[in-house]
């Protein structure tokens, strides 16, 4: 298994006078944004969510193993989903994670299995603590 605490972490958005950011992270992985309201694609806030849903479907899986349920596990989905504060800043105040198990686990796993998923996955706890924004500019 990779050690992901080694892997370099981070992206770069570009963007010109006209056009969406092209983003870039680290190891060289490449995505387009879309932000017309009809046009297929993600956008900044979709990223977010879609970090959070991909980060606790991992974790999920890591936390089936770790308590043992692994087989009665087939698979996972993970639906992510933000309510944005209707007064401002723009910024989300809540979101709503929902995981569901594929296979044989009870309820009781079920649940043991993704309180434990929270607790590994390092895009919940970031958002859970509200991490400090160090913004510079060149």
């Amino acid at each position: 298994m990779a050690n992901l605490r080694n892997r370099p972490i981070g992206a770069t958005a570009t963007l010109g006078r006209t056009g969406y950011p092209a983003i870039r992270s680290a190891t060289g992985g490449e995505l387009g944004i879309a932000t017309g309201p009809t046009q297929a694609g993600f956008n900044p806030l979709d990223l977010l969510l879609a970090s959070l849903a991909a980060c606790m479907s991992m974790s999920a899986r890591i936390a089936v193993r770790d308590l043992g349920y692994a087989g009665q596990f087939e698979r996972v989905t993970v639906e992510v989903t933000g309510e944005k504060a209707e007064d401002g800043p723009s910024r989300f105040v809540a979101f709503k994670v929902v995981i569901a198990f594929g296979g044989e686990l009870d309820a009781d796993q079920r649940l043991a299995a993704a309180h434990r998923a929270e607790e590994i996955c390092t895009v919940s706890n970031s958002l859970a603590v509200r991490p400090q924004l160090i913004v510079t500019a060149l």
